[in-house]
């Protein structure tokens, strides 16, 4: 699901990454944000809406809406869309708005 060649963008894919996603190891790369990684590994959920629960995917991918927040390294809230990925980072899927700490 990585966008492989492109006319105009160029992807540095050489620093491979591993993460842990609700306690799978997961790969991806230095320079993806966390959702890209997550919807290269064919997650497409990235948690459900607080009133319906509904399933949400990536959406705006620029951290305006909360379709992609998870809780990342025990922080709840955080927008997967513009955070980069970290090796060794430990994601899980976010079931409700998240406790402020």
């Amino acid at each position: 699901m990585r966008i492989s060649s492109h006319p105009i963008l160029k992807f540095n894919r050489d620093k491979e990454l591993s993460f842990i996603f609700d306690g799978r190891k997961l790969v991806g790369y230095e320079g993806e944000t966390i959702a890209a990684a997550l919807h290269a590994n064919n997650i497409k959920v990235l948690g459900h809406s607080s009133v319906k629960h509904r399933p949400r995917g990536f959406y705006c991918a620029i951290g305006n809406c909360t379709s992609c927040n998870m809780i990342v390294n025990d922080e709840p809230n955080v927008r997967t869309c513009i955070t980069l990925l970290e090796d060794g980072m430990v994601v899980k899927t976010q079931s409700n708005k998240g406790e402020l700490k």
